[in-house]
């Protein structure tokens, strides 16, 4: 009781003082998984003295339930809860491909838990009871964690988006090309005329976006395009 009273004091100071206090971002929120009401309610309102909204669930199974990968925000995990614990949930959100950053909090000290978070990709481990604006500093570098996430996502839904409008002449060109082979070679290895290749080259540049040869490189990489293409020879 006393930890919980002294815990509204500090996020009340927090508040009025405008500590790193964040806007709304569209989507944006931090959910809290803990069997322990209070325990839920006090981080709730740590986050919400910061001007961002959170959810609260009472197990992993719950959570579990809304989970998608378009989730944007962090999670703020108990690790040993009834049923599923904090480290299986973890893990389930890895095998369903859900990158959502993780904090993991727990009333134990055991240090190869703490491993087994960190190793599979939680941003921090804390230990009950910690500290107000230590567990906000925590959730505030998982929000930017799951920002970059989410701008390296949406970069490749665009670049694939304009992969997909290349003609099959034109993915065929631009395989030759990451390959790092001459337009006459282009040529004479797909029968086009030099003429046809320097014009489907110039197209899916234009679709791509790309204003150079390394832009377009790093287009084709950042999906996965040219990973079976073979390496270029280098040169003598």
């Amino acid at each position: 009781m006393v930890l919980a009273v002294w815990w509204m004091m500090r996020i009340s100071e927090l508040s009025k003082a405008k500590v790193g206090v964040l806007s709304n971002i569209t989507r944006e929120c931090v959910h809290i998984v803990d069997d322990d009401p209070g325990a839920r309610e006090s981080v709730a309102a740590l986050v919400q003295s910061h001007g961002m909204p959170s959810k609260e669930y009472s197990s992993a199974e719950q959570f579990l339930s809304v989970a998608s990968e378009d989730m944007c925000g962090c999670l703020v995990l108990d690790v040993r809860m009834e049923g599923m614990g904090g480290l299986d949930l973890q893990e389930e959100l890895r095998r369903r491909n859900i990158p959502l950053p993780v904090i993991m909090i727990t009333g134990y000290g055991d240090v190869s838990v703490a491993v087994r978070a960190m190793q599979a990709g939680a941003v921090s481990f804390l230990t009950k009871p910690c500290q107000p604006d230590e567990l906000w500093k925590a959730i505030a570098e998982a929000l930017d964690r799951c920002r970059a996430q989410r701008d390296v996502r949406n970069r490749h839904r665009a670049i694939e988006q304009r992969m997909s409008t290349l003609t099959p002449d034109e993915r065929a060109v631009l395989a030759k090309v990451l390959e790092g082979t001459p337009n006459k070679l282009i040529a004479r290895d797909l029968d086009m005329g030099l003429r046809t290749v320097e014009l489907r080259r110039s197209n899916l540049m234009k679709k791509m976006g790309a204003e150079s040869l390394a832009e377009l490189i790093q287009m084709a990489l950042a999906v996965g395009f040219a990973k079976d293409l073979p390496a270029p020879p280098r040169p003598h």
